[in-house]
């Protein structure tokens, strides 16, 4: 039993359906993984071990009684921007320290309901405000493949945990490439939904008309089981969309290869900054798939270097707009001995954010204003328009879209780089949230110093289940997802 971490989502589920192991041993696994590895990688904010044995033992109960789903008593990670009834919901800042939310997010609520075993809340960027997971309150968290790297951001804790094998699965939100760039520094597969697909009621809002949900694993395939849990519609959130759910598992070799339209666009990859061995690993991957019956056509997307400006007015605008409510007034942290409303106000929100949300506060207010408003934020939302519509005209060409997921690999923790820098990373991802379109991840190799690479494709509106499956049926004929860490080698 000292391997059940090795196990995929669906030997999971064939494991507990037949009594080979029960959903307490599972868990009692993990969290012995926890206790013994996760000091070194910094994952886990909140490890709720009292509340997955009884979880566990309850999916158990209910396995015996005959009532249980395909996922009863599989144990899972929460980013900790999705508030849970009763823990702490931090979303990495000091000024949620002290943040136990009276409700479940709806994505945490379907997991419930699924009968999924919560392990704990997992770290993440301030406000999910950066691309390394250093920016968080509770410290910086490290890349399982090289404990010197970030894992990414600002689903960082999310991606740590499913590449050391200190949760099958996890749940992570992607506002710029939140899911797709920590899932390439980590050599995982995640997907990032269209807009409007998973819902958003109870997740920390940082831009919302940029937050999406998803799911975050080794493989398609384990991605596939979450996305059955995650996806549908919820009267709760006024963005999420009416529109039926398919069943991405039973749809995993929906998608014929065979004369599949992948599109190159030349601007991708042809970016200043993008790194030989990047280029070189996503080629690889592409031909790949070409031996497999897809064709490569090259599409024009001439808005790319509207992307980073663009998703850097409208994301602060609503950031500053979203973290008002933060005044030290109704909860969260507040300042010591105010000596006046204003004091209350500028000290609470001063002490309780840290410099990155701060910055994107200051620009997204001054984006705003009244001077600027026309200037910054209304011609942002035009260009905006314009990036989806070059999507969707390459879209008449092709039924998926090429690209790295980002242009180098994980950077060394401390790297301290400059804010445009960073900014710059998320090239390939931002545009993608821009236009509301879904994305996934794929791990396609590693570079010279045997840190993983990515490969992102692009779909069309509501084509989760197409992304899917083709990486599902990459995967089926190559073996980069099964790739593991040495941290996560270590036996419990």
């Amino acid at each position: 039993m000292t391997d059940l971490h090795r196990l995929s989502i669906r030997e999971l589920t064939e494991g507990l359906a037949n009594a080979k192991f029960s959903a307490r041993e599972l868990t009692e696994h993990y969290l012995k993984r926890i206790e013994k590895i996760d000091a070194q990688v910094n994952a886990y904010v909140t490890v709720t071990a009292e509340q997955a044995l009884a979880q566990a033992d309850a999916a158990d109960a209910l396995r015996q009684a005959g009532g249980a789903g395909v996922l009863t008593g599989v144990p899972i990670a929460h980013k900790d921007i999705f508030c849970t009834q009763g823990i702490k919901t931090t979303a990495g800042s000091k000024m949620l320290d002290n943040f136990i939310s009276p409700y479940d997010a709806t994505v945490v609520a379907k997991g419930k309901t699924a009968g999924l075993v919560t392990l704990g809340k997992v770290n993440m960027d301030e406000f999910a405000m950066g691309s390394t997971s250093e920016s968080s309150y509770f410290g910086a968290t490290k890349n399982p493949w090289a404990l010197d790297r970030v894992p990414g951001g600002s689903s960082g804790g999310s991606a740590a945990v499913v590449a050391a094998d200190l949760a099958p699965f996890a749940t992570g939100t992607d506002t710029g490439g939140s899911i797709r760039q920590p899932a390439s520094f980590c050599g995982l597969t995640g997907l990032k939904p269209t807009y409007g697909r998973v819902s958003r009621f109870g997740m920390i809002a940082y831009a919302s008309s940029l937050d999406q949900g998803g799911p975050m694993a080794r493989s398609a395939e384990d991605c596939a089981y979450l996305m059955n849990v995650m996806a549908g519609h919820d009267t709760k959130d006024s963005t999420s969309v009416e529109k039926d759910v398919d069943d991405y598992v039973a749809n995993l070799n929906g998608t014929s290869l065979k004369g599949l339209r992948i599109g190159i666009p030349k601007q991708y990859f042809n970016v200043a900054g993008l790194a030989a061995d990047v280029k070189a690993r996503v080629e690889e991957s592409l031909k790949k798939l070409e031996e497999m019956g897809a064709i490569l056509v090259e599409v024009d997307l001439n808005m790319t270097e509207a992307y980073v400006p663009t998703y850097y007015l409208i994301a602060p605008a609503e950031a500053s707009s979203n973290l008002s409510r933060y005044d030290g007034v109704r909860y969260g942290y507040r300042c010591e001995d105010p000596k006046d409303i204003l004091d209350l106000y500028k000290r609470s929100r001063s002490e309780g954010f840290g410099a990155e949300v701060q910055r994107r506060i200051l620009i997204g207010t001054y984006a705003l204003s009244a001077g600027y408003y026309d200037a910054y934020y209304v011609k942002a939302q035009k260009v905006r328009r314009l990036i989806q519509q070059d999507f969707l005209k390459a879209f008449e060409q092709v039924d998926v879209i090429a690209a790295p997921s980002a242009p180098t690999t994980a950077y060394r923790i401390g790297a301290n780089l400059s804010p445009v820098e960073m900014y710059l990373g998320d090239i390939y991802t931002i545009a993608v949230n821009l236009a509301g379109l879904p994305a996934i991840n794929a791990p396609v190799g590693f570079d010279k110093d045997n840190l993983p690479v990515g490969l992102q494709l692009i779909g069309n509106y509501w084509s989760e289940s197409q992304l899917l499956s083709v990486v599902h049926q990459y995967q089926q004929a190559t073996d980069w997802h099964t790739k593991r860490a040495a941290i996560a080698e270590e036996n419990a």
